[in-house]
């Protein structure tokens, strides 16, 4: 059975459709690996990919993607796959996702991946699931990816934008790049001009700490920098599954409590935006 707890991408056995049980959609998410080779850009502290590596997206096998994504899709709605292999609470498709082993936009097919998924999805008659992209935004301001964004918007998907902490130095820590939070902050804005955005934001306690007030604020004042009226909202949660990168010794799981203690804090901050603020344990 899938679990919320376990998104091994090797589950199905296909090379870039594989399907979790999402404790945030709350359902099964079809997920889109573009990184098979798990290469990606950033180094996150509490990423779950084994064998991590810089790099980009390799070159993509179209054809074989359409026909994974064909079969699968067509095996959710028609085959044995729902009854046999996921909780009878979750049977449900909530999502098509774009996540995988690294950041998806890293493939320059991006955007013509975009549309393919677009069309294989209203074939098999799942206009109303939503196509999700998750992203470390990194390569938003790339033509290619601006293109894919509003092909997005206009299939009425969205997107789950990465932004973790608000200061340079925790950036650093967290996501393992030397970035200026303003410059994510710049991105994050034309982001959300393109395609409906949403906040993704992984908190933990580390070596034992809990989020300072003083972090919350930075995070706070790059997410109105960014101008939190355009956004969907804040998605805040935890680090359910363990990470598989040399910094897991850091990180400690917050309880629900505190978890729920730093929605309502961000809710309080950010309450003039009138953004919702959801929280995944």
């Amino acid at each position: 059975m899938l679990t919320v707890t376990d998104h091994n991408r090797s589950f199905s056995a296909m090379t870039y459709i594989y399907p979790v049980v999402s404790r945030r959609a709350g359902g099964v998410s079809v997920g889109i690996n573009l990184n098979p080779n798990n290469a990606c850009n950033w180094h996150c502290a509490y990423c779950q990919v084994p064998g991590l590596v810089r790099g980009a997206a390799p070159d993509i096998d179209l054809a074989l993607l359409e026909a994974e994504l064909k079969g699968f899709l067509d095996e959710l709605l028609h085959g044995r796959f729902m009854q046999e292999r996921v909780p009878p609470e979750a049977r449900v498709i909530r999502d098509i996702a774009f996540s995988g082993n690294g950041e998806p936009t890293g493939s320059k097919a991006f955007a013509e991946i975009v549309d393919k998924v677009v069309a294989i999805r209203n074939a098999a008659g799942l206009n109303a699931v939503p196509i999700r992209l998750i992203t470390n935004g990194s390569l938003i301001d790339r033509p290619y990816v601006q293109t894919a964004l509003q092909h997005l918007a206009a299939a009425g998907g969205e997107v789950w934008f990465k932004f973790d902490a608000g200061t340079a130095a925790d950036i650093a820590r967290i996501n393992g790049i030397d970035v200026d939070p303003h410059t994510h902050a710049r991105r994050l804005a034309l982001c959300a001009s393109l395609c409906p955005t949403w906040v993704q934001t992984c908190l933990f306690r580390w070596d034992g700490q809990v989020p300072s007030q003083d972090q919350i604020d930075h995070y706070r004042e790059m997410l109105e920098y960014a101008g939190s009226a355009a956004l969907k909202g804040v998605l805040l949660y935890g680090v359910a599954r363990p990470s598989f990168q040399p910094e897991a010794t850091h990180l400690q799981q917050l309880a629900p409590d505190e978890l729920e203690a730093i929605a309502r804090t961000v809710r309080e901050m950010l309450g003039s935006a009138g953004l919702t603020v959801t929280v995944s344990p």
